[in-house]
């Protein structure tokens, strides 16, 4: 996993893991979830690896949009 840049400082996230379609988070409490198309919208998906790539907002977003949107959690 990547480390999530976190430039706002106060973000949950931890670790990002972007693939195709999905993208697997990790969360300040040690918890994993996988995020996909399928748990989720395409442009979520989108919207949520731009966020990691920039290191700001994911966790946010995760928290207004997405929320439950989940395929599993892994931790």
């Amino acid at each position: 996993m990547e480390r999530y840049k976190n430039l706002s400082g106060d973000s949950n996230v931890v670790a990002y893991e972007i693939e195709q379609g999905s993208i697997t988070v990790q969360f300040g409490d040690g918890s994993v979830y996988l995020y996909t198309t399928q748990s989720t919208s395409a442009a979520n998906i989108a919207e949520m690896q731009r966020l990691a790539n920039v290191g700001h907002g994911l966790n946010s977003f995760i928290g207004r949009v997405v929320k439950k949107g989940y395929a599993r959690k892994i931790r």
